[in-house]
């Protein structure tokens, strides 16, 4: 039997690829597809509800807001870690999911009813916003609790399909739903994914915790959240890749995302004269180049990572001003496509370098730094809902890209020792 072994255990990693080895664990394959649905459920949301604010109110501003009201929660974030420590992350992510069935189910009735307005809408997103901004932490802190140590990072990479498919699929079907059937049964659609992931994450069974330490574990506990957030920033502090990685972060949040993660319906709507199904393509087609971006840089394997991270971002401008000088929807989708590449190896060369360089103990803290620099996002979109309706959106875009190039490129200037170097740290291959 103990000769076998071997054996067995080599004819079960030839089984599965190293892409479906996190499949071999229970919990796994339960957590996986309720991230996915929960995702698409988001994604579905974001498409028809940014749709239906434009079109009821015909304010770009009004727009810019709602997309911001999805993350008033970003702050508390950290809350939500201490929170999941002490309930426990599973229980703690069926809770949140629970309160996404509350909330679309009110909106739902709202619009049967016949009583559903834009104020009404905003009201709904800002408090989803309290929660949906914590929703990935929590399930990275199950992942990391359900999973084997060895197959970690493994996991952590195939859960990141979960965003990129979930936007595809949730952007298509989300405009084609709503068009083609209307505001109410889109939302059936969007209840039932959230009832159907919240029974999945309940069937997810988390181990038992061997900790060498509870008295250590219960003083964690009470410590504030506070004080721990103001060692995250410290160790970040200290770190000058880590500064550049939260500094390029805050920098894209605030001049890059908005055009794609808040006014895409702007976009096909007045510029493109388009309706949902078209607003449903130009979403799927960033979501597409993001997937194609995560998937080749795992192909790739060992790169100069930092030298990487500016340059995809440099790129990721680029693809923006040229989707915003697109004459038709076909080469605008192509455009974003390509965008959308550059954008998902930023972010991924980013949290590579964040979590090479902190400290084993401190990761926690500094992704949550990381996830403050989201705050970013709702100004910039704000900033270019008011300057849309006063310039223009092309010449928004041409500016929020200068102005993006020049910080991106005071950032690598400063820090050039660190991230351009090919014998820095942050580029070891």
């Amino acid at each position: 039997m103990e000769r076998d072994e071997p054996r067995r255990r080599v004819l079960s990693e030839f089984a599965w690829p190293s892409a479906l080895a996190p499949f071999r664990i229970r919990n796994y394959r339960f957590q996986w597809p309720s991230d996915l649905l929960t995702s698409w459920a988001f994604e579905m949301e974001t498409i028809i509800l940014g749709w239906y604010v434009l079109v009821e109110t015909g304010s770009v501003l009004l727009l810019t807001l709602f997309a911001s009201l999805n993350y008033t929660g970003t702050l508390l974030a950290p809350l939500f870690g201490v929170i999941g420590d002490r309930i426990g992350h599973r229980d703690l992510l069926a809770v949140m999911r629970a309160s996404y069935i509350v909330l679309a189910a009110t909106l739902l009735t709202l619009v049967l009813t016949g009583h559903l307005d834009a104020s009404c809408v905003l009201v709904i997103a800002a408090l989803m916003g309290l929660v949906r901004p914590s929703d990935l932490g929590v399930r990275g802190a199950l992942v990391a609790t359900i999973m084997p140590s060895n197959q970690l990072i493994s996991s952590i990479a195939v859960s990141r399909t979960t965003m990129d498919l979930a936007r595809i699929a949730g952007a298509l079907s989300g405009a084609g739903l709503f068009a083609g059937a209307g505001l109410g049964p889109a939302y059936v659609v969007i209840v039932s994914l959230y009832v159907i992931s919240t029974l999945l994450t309940l069937c997810v069974v988390v181990p038992a915790e061997r900790r060498p330490a509870v008295e250590m574990a219960v003083r964690a506990l009470r410590r504030s959240p506070l004080r721990d957030l103001k060692e995250g920033v410290s160790h970040v502090w200290i770190s000058p890749a880590m500064r550049a990685g939260i500094w390029i972060a805050f920098i894209t949040n605030l001049t890059a995302y908005p055009f794609t993660n808040g006014l895409l319906p702007y976009i096909a709507r007045e510029i493109y004269g388009a309706n949902q199904t078209i607003l449903g393509y130009l979403s799927a087609g960033f979501a597409i180049g993001s997937l194609i971006g995560s998937v080749t840089l795992s192909l790739i394997g060992r790169v100069r990572v930092a030298r990487l991270m500016i340059c995809a971002t440099a790129m990721w401008y680029v693809g923006l001003l040229v989707f915003a000088r697109m004459p038709s929807v076909p080469t605008a989708i192509v455009s974003l496509t390509l965008a959308g590449i550059s954008q998902s190896m930023s972010m991924i060369t980013i949290a590579v370098i964040l979590m090479r360089t902190a400290d084993e103990r401190f990761r926690g803290r500094v992704m949550g730094v990381r996830m403050l620099t989201i705050y970013g996002l709702p100004f910039g979109l704000m900033a270019a809902g008011s300057l849309i309706d006063q310039v223009g959106f092309v010449a928004t875009a041409t500016l929020y890209v200068a102005v993006g190039l020049a910080m991106l490129a005071a950032v690598a200037l400063h820090w050039r020792a660190d991230l351009w170097d090919p014998h820095a740290p942050a580029n070891a291959k």
